[in-house]
């Protein structure tokens, strides 16, 4: 097989908890959002849980009351266990293991959230633990974010059988958990073995309720990778005065930064004045070599060759997604993106023109007549000092879901699966 044909093959995943949305819990809303970003990313998904309902037309999901944590048989069965009477244990561990079967049948792998781990529904962990020693299923992962284990004391029950199955790994099930300190736990907890370190993540798409063409374009310009992204929502006129933001995105790069600047105006294409301004832009981006550092987005065409269509939704978007607004105008009336970046707690740079400096507070201004590499070098070091532009950009380039799966996530379950590029 080609690495571009098994790169772009589907996986099919199924994800297994015991409860689903609408039910609220970290676990849940993990789950939630991991199958929300493996089926954008165009990969098969199918959700199994005990508790919560059918949520979404997107991808399959499957409520069967047996899995559940509070279903009432599971709970008594749970006491008559601790009891001593573990033979309770077997129907409902043969009822859910035939089900675990009809629903994984045509699946690839299973990522299994805490039920592997958890006292919450035993027949349950009995039952994948089972389909993983069969062979016959597909891989299981265990995505173990939590264990009793843990506390200080924990109940007496659970270090007698068959509860210490909770602690003991299977060979043939994929251990992962979601930091370094929980895999330290899990080894001094569960013998050892071999675990794996996949961090959560966070959605932009959902958390920020971003567009659809927003997506898009964040995904062609890389815009979660950049070590900076910079906006201007001005039209394309000399006296926004745009060649001077070319030349501070240049000195940005120069100070060794992986700059995005994003130009979001139009310009008038039966105006001459303002075609001829803007082919001079063109010829400074190509000329400073900063093709791959601005995006026009005036004439922006997606990779399909569909073009871009600029909304009030998108340029919100773009201020959500983005580092700096960035103003260099010559003169302006007022100063509007100004009041809009600072709603959202957005950083801004800007010519220390009148209206700007009336609308300004704890920003950064600059000269007109200022060298571009210096104030680019005074942009940077107010990024600095502003204290949220380090956690977002560490959020961003480490903690989307989009660059967990692609960098982490995928090759993962391509090689437990069989399915590596050769």
């Amino acid at each position: 097989m080609s690495v571009k044909k098994a790169m772009d093959t589907p996986l099919r995943i199924g994800l297994l908890h015991y409860s689903c949305p609408p039910v609220v819990g970290g676990v849940e809303e993990i789950v939630s959002q991991q199958a929300c970003v493996f089926h954008r990313m165009g990969h098969s998904v199918s959700v199994l849980a005990g508790m919560g309902e059918v949520y979404t037309k997107d991808f399959s999901v499957r409520i069967e009351p047996a899995l559940s944590s509070k279903n009432a048989r599971i709970m008594k069965a749970h006491e008559e266990c601790k009891k001593g009477h573990q033979g309770t244990l077997e129907r409902p561990t043969n009822k859910i293991y035939r089900i675990l079967k009809d629903w994984s049948h045509e699946l690839d792998v299973i990522l299994a959230h805490n039920v592997l781990h958890m006292p919450f529904n035993l027949p349950l962990t009995l039952a994948l633990r089972r389909l993983a020693h069969s062979g016959e299923g597909p891989a299981v992962v265990s995505w173990a974010h939590d264990s009793p284990y843990f506390q200080p004391s924990p109940a007496k029950y659970l270090n007698s059988s068959p509860w210490v199955v909770l602690q003991h790994l299977h060979p043939n099930i994929h251990y992962v958990t979601i930091s370094e300190s929980r895999m330290r736990l899990f080894r001094k907890h569960c013998g050892g073995g071999h675990w794996r370190v996949i961090h959560n993540g966070i959605d932009p798409v959902r958390f920020f309720y971003l567009d659809p063409k927003s997506v898009r374009l964040s995904e062609e310009l890389d815009l979660f990778n950049r070590d900076l992204v910079v906006m201007q929502p001005s039209r394309i006129t000399p006296r926004k005065n745009l060649e001077l933001s070319i030349h501070i995105i240049r000195g940005i790069k120069l100070l060794g930064y992986n700059v995005l600047f994003i130009l979001t105006g139009a310009y008038d294409p039966h105006e001459e004045r303002g075609v001829a301004y803007y082919r001079r832009l063109r010829y400074w981006i190509n000329e400073l070599g900063l093709q791959d550092n601005i995006a026009v987005l005036a004439e922006y065409r997606f990779r399909d060759r569909t073009k871009l269509v600029l909304d009030r939704i998108f340029i919100r978007d773009l201020y959500l997604m983005s580092d700096l607004l960035l103003m260099t105008s010559k003169d302006e009336g007022f100063g509007l993106p100004l009041l809009e970046a600072g709603m959202i707690k957005l950083p801004i740079a800007c010519s220390e023109i009148a209206p700007f400096q009336e609308l300004g507070e704890g920003i950064c201004f600059f000269g007109l007549d200022e060298p571009p590499l210096s104030i680019a070098g005074r942009i940077i070091e107010y990024l600095a000092r502003t204290n949220t532009l380090k956690m977002f950009r560490n959020v961003m380039r480490r903690y989307v879901w989009d660059v967990i799966c692609k960098r982490e996530v995928f090759p993962f379950l391509r090689e437990i699966t069989g399915q590596e590029p050769e």
